[in-house]
């Protein structure tokens, strides 16, 4: 078995060499430009790392792997547009660079670009990958839609924020694991236990991220603590905390404007008071533990489920 970072490796070489047609300029350097600004590749791995389970042949899932990153950064370009942000990785974002309308179109094409990559596989899989892929890629764009549909309610429940999320971002993990399943030659069980082992990690992954935009050392997360509080996002915290807290304490959590380090300290007081971080790690491990038990019920030696366990481990060491 390869190691991850052994697999980064590969998806970062085979990157660099997918041709692009070079004409017409603008539609296609900005999906070079996306594609070239790193990340973590974590899809494609979690693609070629399922592969291997059950084959040695990685190389079979190049393909799938490189479709799944494609269609990922696609989604990151119209969400970058979507929510107006100027910077990608440290970088100008794709609609700052080359202006909304490319940056549309050439999201477009880079969706055109992940079949293509798919219609490399072998014809005996190619339906089961296509039929995977689509309802994959179906079920992001319907958790993207909901997630901006909240933003304008006040009545979002936790089921609904807990659909929302396996929506926008398990299903993608789930998927990209029944995808290398299905490649590497899985029974339709196995590649089932594979979806349901990657989703349910993806939902715990959410969820950890809800805890340590408060929580987290903003050096070792990257990212601002207490975003998500100061943009009033309807979190799993957020919407606990809704749910526990008295009338008086409600309008903390749902200011507009003010002293930011004040809110930020006001509704972290209310997580505290209200032991939100303890009951969000509680739902978190629930989502572990349903990963956990499908690999658990993965019929492959023992030794091949290591990687994957360390992507739990991995969750769990994330700064709590």
């Amino acid at each position: 078995m390869h190691s991850p970072t052994a697999l980064q490796a590969l998806i970062e070489k085979a990157i660099p060499q997918i041709d692009y047609p070079k004409y017409p300029v603008d539609l296609y350097a900005p999906i070079r430009y996306i594609m070239s600004l790193g990340g973590k590749r974590i899809r494609p791995v979690m693609v070629l790392m399922a592969t291997e389970l059950f084959t040695t042949e990685i190389e079979k899932a190049m393909d799938v792997a490189l479709a799944i990153e494609t269609f990922h950064n696609f989604t990151l370009v119209h969400d970058d547009i979507m929510d107006n942000a100027p910077l990608r990785r440290g970088k100008q974002t794709v609609h700052e660079k080359w202006g909304v309308n490319n940056a549309i179109l050439s999201g477009d094409v880079m969706m055109v670009e992940s079949n293509k990559h798919l219609s490399k596989v072998a014809v005996n899989v190619l339906k089961p990958v296509l039929d995977t892929f689509n309802a994959t890629a179906q079920g992001v764009c319907e958790g993207q839609q909901l997630d901006m549909e909240f933003e304008q309610r006040n009545d979002v429940s936790i089921a609904e924020y807990l659909e929302m999320i396996r929506l926008k971002t398990a299903v993608l993990l789930g998927g990209a694991m029944k995808l290398g399943a299905i490649v590497g030659g899985a029974s339709a069980d196995e590649a089932e236990l594979m979806y349901n082992f990657g989703e349910n990690l993806g939902v715990a992954f959410q969820l950890q991220d809800d805890v340590l935009d408060v929580y987290g050392n903003p050096e070792k997360f990257g990212k601002q603590v207490g975003g998500d509080i100061l943009a009033n996002k309807k979190t799993f915290m957020h919407l606990k905390t809704l749910a526990l807290a008295e009338v008086e304490e409600t309008p903390y959590l749902t200011s507009v404007g003010g002293n930011q380090e004040d809110k930020i300290a006001q509704v972290t007081q209310l997580y505290n008071k209200y032991q939100i971080r303890e009951l969000a790690t509680l739902e978190m491990d629930k989502y572990l533990e349903k990963a956990n038990t499908a690999l658990d019920t993965l019929n492959v030696p023992e030794e091949k489920k290591t990687y994957f366990r360390e992507l739990v481990q991995q969750i769990l060491e994330r700064d709590r």
